[in-house]
């Protein structure tokens, strides 16, 4: 198997993650519990609490894994509270095969929601400390979690104001995609490695890391909405074309082709057929966007790996098996598909 340690390990976290988060969903009233509950429910890759927890595995051995689990389920609720609020600006109807929170709860009780999210995440950060983490770590990771929120939030303004113009280039996009996605996947390394209780230089390393995936995370999210196999993406092809979307590989095409951009301007106006789509699709390709998305992917995936090869290297590592599972998890990032 190519992933096997991250395939062991994952195995082993996700049941628990899952569990847990239902644990610590539930309330009254219950309705807005149970809207809190719902994308959660649905599944997810458990991304960030994965991460949260093999840092702190990796750096501070076993014995880390239970002040690491009160910040990894922070952050995984921190990033479906995310998903709520931007399945209402998006209004869509389906997320992760499933109808979306607002779609069965109604919009304001969605907003509520995540909301009630928002504050749990924060609050959960604090449970860390019963397990052992020291006060002065629990109060670095709730700072931590609040600069990520902070980042999403200037990230998610950025992609609302790149829907309105074609004067984006590539740099002002991956500036946008580090806030409102890699931000919490660098906290979610820095978290862990917090939990582990590290030296500052390895938590800004794991951060490091973290903030490499998450780029190479997203860019492959980008190639696999365009040009991903519809029988493990689950999606349409060209399925970001279809919706809109403003993706790297998109922006990189426009910047390089008056014909690419003035196809791809008539599409996101609502104005195209499935032949209009193909060619936008050629066009995506001709101008050596994909080419670049994949380079920069692997890139950033590569560049992950060296930060882990460094803190192993300098004798930081406790862990074989949660530093290997964190190496596959880079490679992973950039190579997906689905």
């Amino acid at each position: 198997m190519p992933f096997e340690a991250l395939d062991q390990l994952s195995r082993k976290y996700i049941p628990l993650i899952d569990s847990k988060l239902l644990e610590v969903l539930k309330g009254s009233p219950e309705e807005v519990y149970r809207a809190s509950a719902h994308l959660i429910k649905g599944g997810g890759k458990r991304l960030r609490p994965l991460i949260v927890l093999l840092a702190a595995r990796a750096l501070g051995g076993v014995e880390a894994e239970s002040r690491a689990l009160p910040l990894a389920l922070a952050v995984e609720i921190f990033h479906n509270f995310t998903l709520v609020h931007d399945d209402i600006m998006d209004n869509d109807d389906f997320r992760r095969g499933i109808p979306t929170v607002h779609k069965v709860f109604g919009v304001p009780m969605a907003i509520t929601a995540g909301d009630l999210m928002f504050a749990v995440s924060f609050l959960t950060t604090f449970d860390s400390q019963a397990a052992g983490l020291p006060g002065d770590l629990v109060a670095r990771s709730v700072r931590v979690l609040a600069d990520a929120a902070k980042k999403v939030a200037e990230g998610q303004a950025y992609d609302l104001m790149f829907e309105k113009t074609w004067d984006v280039g590539p740099s002002d996009y991956l500036n946008m995609i580090y806030l409102k996605t890699s931000a919490l996947i660098e906290a979610s390394a820095k978290m862990g490695a917090i939990a582990a209780q590290a030296r500052d230089e390895v938590i800004e390393t794991m951060g490091e890391y973290g903030r490499l995936v998450g780029l190479a995370f997203q860019i492959r999210d980008d190639i696999l909405g365009l040009f991903g196999d519809p029988s493990k993406t689950g999606k349409p092809i060209y399925s970001d074309l279809r919706r809109g979307k403003k993706t790297l590989l998109v922006i990189y095409a426009a910047s390089r082709s008056q014909e690419a951009r003035a196809l791809l301007a008539e599409i996101f106006a609502g104005n195209f057929d499935e032949d209009k789509l193909r060619r936008a699709a050629e066009l995506i390709k001709e101008t050596g966007a994909l080419d670049y998305a994949e380079g920069l992917a692997n890139s950033y995936s590569q560049l992950a790996v060296e930060r882990l090869v460094t803190l192993r290297e300098a004798g930081y590592v406790k862990d074989e098996a949660a530093y290997e599972a964190l190496k596959e998890l880079a490679i992973f990032s950039s190579e997906r598909e689905k």
